[in-house]
């Protein structure tokens, strides 16, 4: 049998569909026992989500004031101190997971083994490299244990079903000084979040300006989607860092991507491949992005976009 600890993601109210598509990579390991461990002030209400997840044998909280916000810093010491009976440790490769697994790692002395995408066997995975133009086969050594990463848009997310049991747990660990909280700042909006939408509306540099980007706000608004951008339109200002798709971006699986007046670069192609549907519009019939889409429309985006909009609104 092997015991797996999944790191799970939350805001302490809702869990973040990421931990769900790591429980689906952890069934994969043959002889599976897996655990979900949520850190917070108090996780009640995600730790009851959590033990719905099929798969999942237990769930444990541990609830501290000093949990009340995901630092790195705080969170390691804790899992590591959890991490005893596991020779799996698993957590989303979102930014939650990339700050915090490789710490965890550090911790115990282990190498990380970033962005599982399959499951070959017990230590052996598949993971991309190269921008995702090629995938390497990792055998991880059995005898230590293993600390990675789940590239999330490569899994579906696990059904509910289950009914786990749910136990509370304190460590000894030592939380370091160095680090505190001091403040969180986001965009606020209505429309869904970027990483776990089922439709995204991006945009790329031929916008041309942050005030273009309105066209997109108002389609996506109309047809329910998240809204993302080029590293080239973020890089020129036309949008904030938080909506980038791609390599240095948000890694992302949607069931329909839009890409407007983007390219194509490999960088932003390697966040968005594993969509399930991919439009693309854009006046360069030769950009690579028509290589890659399911449906291609050729032509100005200032023209297309209002008669699209238009459409949907009939």
């Amino acid at each position: 049998m092997h015991k797996v600890l999944i790191i799970g993601e939350h805001d302490g109210k809702s869990l973040n569909p990421a931990t769900a598509k790591c429980v689906t990579c952890a069934k994969s390991i043959p002889d599976a026992d897996i655990t979900i461990a949520l850190l917070g002030a108090d996780t009640a209400a995600v730790a009851a989500q959590a033990a719905a997840l099929a798969h999942v044998k237990s769930v444990v909280r541990v609830d501290r004031p000093e949990n009340a916000h995901p630092l790195a810093a705080t969170f390691a010491p804790q899992i590591v101190a959890l991490a005893a009976d596991y020779s799996h440790l698993l957590g989303p490769s979102t930014s939650f997971g990339k700050d915090l697994m490789p710490r965890v790692a550090a911790m115990l002395a282990v190498p990380q083994v970033s962005d599982l995408m399959a499951v070959e066997g017990a230590h052996r995975f598949r993971r991309p490299i190269y921008a995702g133009n090629a995938i390497v086969t990792v055998d991880a050594d059995p005898a230590r244990k293993l600390v990675a990463t789940v590239r999330v848009a490569s899994f579906e997310a696990a059904a509910s079903g289950g009914s786990a049991a749910v136990e509370s747990k304190s460590t000894s660990a030592t939380l370091p000084a160095h680090t505190r909280y001091i403040g969180a700042k986001s965009g606020s909006t209505d429309r869904p979040d970027l990483q776990t939408a089922a439709r995204v509306v991006s945009g790329g540099r031929a916008l041309a300006s942050a005030e273009n980007f309105k066209i997109l706000f108002s389609f996506a608004d109309k047809i329910g989607a998240a809204v993302g951008a080029s590293r080239a339109a973020v890089d020129a200002g036309y949008a904030p860092n938080e909506m980038q798709v791609g390599q240095t971006g948000k890694i992302i699986a949607p069931e329909m991507y839009i890409a407007v007046g983007i390219s194509g670069a490999i960088q932003h192609l390697t966040g968005i491949k594993d969509a399930r549907t991919i439009v693309a519009i854009n006046k360069d019939a030769e950009a690579p992005i028509f290589e890659v889409a399911d449906v291609g429309l050729v032509g100005d985006l200032f023209q297309i976009m209002p008669e699209l909009e238009r459409l949907v609104a009939k």
